[in-house]
This record gives structure tokens, sequence and C-alpha cells, in this order.
């Protein structure tokens, strides 16, 4: 079975399409898996580090606005479109793909719609309960529309190709003990926070947690706290902690990372995460169990992200802040908060683990073995 998975630009489109070829490839040792995404995407570093290989084409977004700068742009994107459906073709044709499955992001839709105008069997997954602007654009042509949440059906116009499978998160999320990754860590007996605020930072968010490190700092460090940069935020984070008299170079309490990994390993040894609310983060927030408190990203199209914050917040499962609202002293009082009411702590962890279908990779391994057998 040859399967390409189409996906790029953030680790939330990224990740999921890995956590199912593991299971492919678990499952069909001799299966030939390739990934399709874009230039200068995380898929760059999050795909070959899998182990698996790569072949990338140009993926610019389309600007909304109507400038004649944004039309010029929105010009060059659409002659790339075309050049890179034309590409995909040729990768399929020459790869001799079974299946297409794309999880998301503007590097799925060339590959998507290649397939199925080569009449191979296609499928997208959409992580979020509304449709995002590549499932909105080839839910029509793919095989299959798999989906999270069983509301989800009515925003299709061929709810019949809807199949509900959730969220696919790698195992460990799920099965990684909290003793084993501290210890693995080197970490020590006090609570550990993680935050993390996507695979290419923000620099508002970044900002306000260097000054909740002077926070933690002036209280004794009484926590240990892990943070992801991201790309974007890396080159200048240190400098700015250092005129808040942090020294992140030498501050074993506090450890700056880039981006995190090992993010299954680090959830589980968390005791609190704080993160933005996209689709994938919440999911395997959930599968880790580990509490959090939620900050949507306000950027984000139909405001997504606080959509799925509140569906989690209404369950017990998360704390949710707006960004216009956090300041470093909320969050720290959030935190302590948290810590301190065992009750209120057991319980959000209790919901977040009810919210996770655990099975997920191996429901999206089904549909894609159905595919590649002409079975729909």
């Amino acid at each position: 079975m040859n399967v390409i998975f189409s996906c790029g630009g953030t680790a939330g489109h990224i990740n999921p399409a890995i956590a199912v070829a593991n299971v492919c490839k678990e499952r069909y040792p001799d299966s030939r898996i390739l990934f399709i995404g874009g230039i200068g995407g995380m898929e760059e570093k999050l795909v070959p580090k899998a182990g698996y290989e790569l072949k990338t084409l140009p993926a610019d977004g389309a600007s909304r606005g109507k400038s004649v700068k944004a039309l010029m742009h929105n010009g060059k994107v659409l002659l790339n479109l075309v050049r890179s459906v034309r590409a995909c073709k040729r990768i399929i044709r020459e790869f001799q793909a079974d299946v297409v499955i794309g999880t998301g992001g503007y590097a799925s839709f060339p590959a998507l719609m290649a397939a199925s105008m080569m009449k191979i069997p296609t499928c997208v997954h959409e992580s979020n309960a509304m449709p995002g602007l590549t499932t909105r654009l080839v839910a029509d042509r793919v095989d299959k529309v798999l989906v999270c949440f069983p509301e989800s059906a009515k925003h299709y116009r061929h709810p019949e190709k809807v199949e509900v499978v959730g969220m696919p998160v790698k195992r460990e999320f799920i099965f990684t003990k909290k003793e084993e990754a501290r210890k693995e860590l080197g970490l020590d007996e006090r609570p550990v926070i993680v935050s993390a605020y996507g695979s290419l930072g923000a620099q508002a968010m970044n900002e306000m947690t260097a000054r909740l490190f002077r926070l933690e700092q002036d209280a004794g460090f009484p926590y240990q706290h892990i943070h992801a940069v991201g790309t974007y935020g890396w080159r200048w984070i240190h400098d700015y902690a250092a005129l808040h008299q942090v020294d992140l170079r030498n501050c074993p309490a506090v450890m700056a990372q880039e981006y995190i990994y090992n993010m299954p390993t680090v959830m589980a040894a968390a005791d609190i995460v704080i993160s933005r609310a996209g689709s994938s983060s919440c999911n395997e927030i959930a599968a880790s169990g580990t509490p959090c408190i939620l900050i949507p990203s306000p950027n984000v199209t139909d405001n997504h992200q606080e959509k799925n914050a509140r569906a989690m917040e209404q369950k017990g499962a998360a704390v949710v802040v707006l960004e216009a609202e956090c300041t470093e002293q909320r969050l720290m009082q959030e935190i302590q908060g948290l810590l301190s009411d065992k009750q209120r702590y057991t319980k959000m962890s209790i919901a977040l683990q009810n919210m996770v279908i655990p099975d997920c990779a191996e429901r999206l391994c089904d549909v894609i073995q159905r595919l590649a057998l002409g079975k729909k």
C-alpha cells in the first residue's frame, strides 16, 4: 500500500498525519509512505525527524485584501497553485499512490486536487468543527471527509461522505507515565508548567511569558517552567527576558526552547499546560489528561480557537483566558488556583480524558485501507 500524506504550515496539521503514518507503518510494514508539504514550513523539520520522506512545493496562502499588492500576490499564488497541481500529478504517478490524504494547510490542496483529477482515492481530515478553507474547496471532490465531531456533518453538502473519527494523536500522549517522563527530563519534585503558543510562536504571548518568568523568579521559582518560544521569537527571547532581569541561559528552573520535539514526554511530565486552542493542541492535552489554561488565538478564521476552548471549558476540561485579558499576573493567579484546588484539578483531568477517542489514528488507518481496496 502506497500512501501520500499532504499537510503543512503548522504542527497542528503535521503531527496528526505523522501519528496516522506511524500506525499505517506498524500495521502494514511493507507499505510506502510519502509526505507532500510546503517549502519553508514546519514540515521540513518534523517529517524527516519522524523518519519519512518529504517532497515540498510552494505553498503561499491567498491574501484577503483588495489592494493592488494583494491582487498581485494572489496572481502569484494562483500561478504557483497550477504548477503545484501539475507537480503533484507527477509525484503521485511516480510514487504509484494508492491513497492521498490531506490533514490541512495550503499544501494539502494541490495534492488532493491532483489525486482527485487522476481518480486516485482521496480523503481529507478536518480537525475543527467548522471546515477550513482547504476542506471547503475539496470536500465535493474527495471520497471521504473525516471529522472530529458528529455535529460537523451538517456543514457539508454530501453528509454521506462524512465519517467521525476524532483527532489523531501520537500514542505516547496517552500512555507516557508522569514519573518516567520527569525522570527522563531530569526534573525535581516541584510542579511543572509547560507553555507553548504554536510552532511559529506569538510575540505578545512570548513577551508576556517572559514577564511571567520574572514573577516566578520573585516567588523563588516554585515551579519548573518549560516554554516553547517558536521560530520567530527564538532570536530575541533571551534579550527580552534579560530586560526583566531573568537570565534564561543560566536559569535551571526555566527551560526555553525553540520547539518542543518530545511533547508527549514533556506534557506527561507537566502539571499544567498553557496553550493556544487549536484542535490538535486541545486533543493532545486531552489525551495526556493534563489540566490546562487555554488562550485562544484571536487571529484565526471564524474564531474557531475560542469555540474549541469554550467547548472544553463547558465540560470542565479547561480554564479559558482571552488574549486581551491575559497578563502575567492573571496567569500566575490561574496557575496557583489550579494547583491549590486538588478536587478541581482532578475533575479537570478526568474531564479531559473523557473527551478522547483513543483509537482515532487506527480509525483513519482503517479508512485508508478501505480506500486503497476501492471500498468507500
